[in-house]
């Protein structure tokens, strides 16, 4: 049996608790340390009588954010695996993170033996990723016009100068269209995507989601 030496940074209390109940009383899995901030976990860490095979972080703590952490993590322990366990899912703080050295990247959301199915595929040397985080990174290289087929080429121009901040009348102007004609086009991109507002859209434009 494989016996891995894993380390929590996590400042929710009640994320830290439920974590270390579920690792408690499984055989293969020893929790070596929780710390609330990347700090106190390097403070603590030359203490530690044995050293931690895998490494649950997350993002939001207090202090020094997790993802700038990495490298600190990484520069003492050069061979741990570093595992994301966030809220954060936006494509910015996935994409920073794997940059700086993580191996994997889970959702707060994920169930606690889906968790413990991470570690144990780290530890075996290989990556585990939540799967709407996989479906991030997979679109992240879709090429542009397949993830545009969605919407049509008119529609993405529209998109395209909703995004630049023109206004409605603007954007008509540009394309010699009434503004009657703008607004019925964002309706029915509105419908299409399944959103309610120019925010959302931006957003999805930005997450290379249209």
């Amino acid at each position: 049996m494989k016996h891995i030496k894993l380390a929590i940074i996590e400042d929710d209390l009640v994320v830290q608790e439920s974590l270390n109940d579920f690792f408690e009383v499984l055989p293969n899995i020893k929790c070596l340390l929780i710390s609330p901030s990347v700090e106190g976990f390097l403070n603590v860490l030359p203490t530690l009588n044995k050293i931690p095979d895998v490494l649950l972080l997350d993002i939001n703590l207090l202090g020094m954010s997790g993802i700038d952490g990495i490298p600190l993590l990484l520069n003492e322990l050069p061979k741990i695996d570093i595992i994301m366990l966030t809220t954060f899912e936006d494509n910015d703080s996935i994409f920073k993170a794997l940059c700086a050295g993580a191996c994997s990247y889970l959702s707060k959301k994920t169930p606690l033996k889906k968790i413990q199915e991470a570690i144990e595929v780290v530890y075996d040397g290989g990556s585990y990723m939540s799967p709407s985080i996989a479906r991030k990174i997979v679109n992240k290289y879709v090429p542009k016009r397949n993830q545009s087929s969605i919407l049509t080429p008119r529609q993405n121009e529209i998109v395209d100068g909703i995004v630049a901040g023109k206004s409605y009348k603007m954007i008509a102007d540009d394309l010699f269209v009434s503004l009657d004609t703008v607004r019925s086009h964002i309706k029915n991109i509105y419908k299409t995507l399944e959103i309610n507002s120019k925010a959302e859209l931006i957003k999805k434009s930005y997450d290379n989601e249209i």
